[in-house]
This record gives structure tokens, sequence and C-alpha cells, in this order.
């Protein structure tokens, strides 16, 4: 089971992982998720950087080390992580790992109504989904065989996953395409029904209607 913690944005974890490295002010800690892909990884929002590393600070996850001034640049604290922020930074990896979270991809939102549009409509939708999927995964090869020659496979390790969940999505999409072009996907005649008519089949209207719980 995940645990609440003190400080729950995935940035925080970013942060620690960067301070783990080095001291760092907080321009410096951007510069390094940028140049590591953190961004990517993490879905990280730019904007809440300055929070995030203050949240750690009061919580005693990272701390001051020094303050100081360059030129006409604004004063600049650098920051350390601690012994407790290594402990967190340790325990919170570890629980990423181990434990499954629940996720809630837009793709995932998006199958769970596209009966709103007709199965003509979601396979021309799809078509182009995978078609964009494809693209991403030709990138992302090039990209890790460009890498892996110079990079240690620990460091890739993230591209790998990125590239075996799209194959899997590929191969899903591949597959619910081939039954809606072969009009093999069950309940395809009723679903066009509900098109052509504006009428949901009474069967689906009661299925529907049994599964709305009270509050």
């Amino acid at each position: 089971m995940a645990k609440r913690r003190k400080v729950a944005n995935l940035l925080a974890l970013a942060v620690l992982s960067t301070l783990a490295h080095r001291p760092m002010h907080p321009y410096e800690m951007a510069a390094a998720m940028r140049g590591w892909n953190k961004e990517h990884d993490m879905g990280i929002k730019w904007g809440s950087l300055y929070t995030v590393v203050g949240n750690l600070a009061k919580h005693g996850l990272i701390q001051e080390l020094e303050s100081g001034r360059q030129g006409r640049r604004p004063e600049r604290t650098v920051y350390q992580i601690t012994e407790a922020g290594r402990e967190e930074l340790v325990d919170w990896t570890r629980e990423l790992l181990s434990v499954p979270h629940t996720e809630f991809p837009w793709f995932r939102a998006g199958l769970s109504v596209m009966t709103v549009l007709s199965p003509d409509d979601v396979a021309g939708l799809l078509t182009e989904r995978l078609a964009a999927i494809r693209k991403g995964i030709a990138r992302l090869e090039e990209l890790y065989e460009r890498d892996s020659a110079r990079m240690p496979r620990l460091f890739l390790i993230e591209v790998e996953y990125d590239l075996a969940i799209l194959k899997a999505e590929e191969d899903w999409i591949g597959a619910l395409l081939g039954e809606l072009t072969a009009g093999t996907f069950p309940g395809l005649p009723e679903w066009r029904t509900f098109h052509e008519t504006g009428e949901l089949p009474a069967e689906m209207k009661k299925l529907a209607e049994d599964h709305i719980t009270d509050i």
C-alpha cells in the first residue's frame, strides 16, 4: 500500500535524486533534471519547483548549505540532501518499484466512453493513434540505439519500459482494429444500431441502469 508522504509531488522525488548527486541551487536542479530527462519520467510542472523545494526544506528532507550572489544575478541558495532525505528517497523508490499505483491515462478515459462515437469513427481514430504510436516506437528505438553505444543500460532502463508499453499498446490496438474492421467485435451490431437510430438497445440500457448505484 502506498504511504502518505510529507511531500507527495513526484517533483520532490526528482529533487531528492538530483541532490543525491551533489548540492545545487534550484536553477541548477532544473538544468540537471532537464538534462537527465526527468520531466518526461515524472511529468514535472516547473512552476512548482520552488514550492516543492521549500516544502522539502520545511520537512527536513533537504537543507540550505549556502547562499551567494554572482554579479547582478539574484541571490541563490544552494541546498543539500539530509540523511532523512536520503532515507525518503530510498523508501519512495522502493515503493514505486514494488507497489502498483492506480493510474488514469487519458486513453483509458477515452475508451470508457467511446460508445458516443460510431464504430467506423472509432476505427478511424484508432488507426491515427496506431500510426502515431509506431512513429514514437521508431523514434525511441533510434534514440536507444544511439545512446546505448555510450551509456550503460542502467541509465536507459526507463526508455526500455516506454518501448515495452508502446509495443504492447501497438499490439492491443492492432487486434482491436482487426475485430472492428472484420465485424467480429462483440456487440458491434447493437453499437451500430444505436448510432443509426439514436436508441440504446434494451439489453444495453438495462445493463447500464442495473449498474447505477445509490450514493
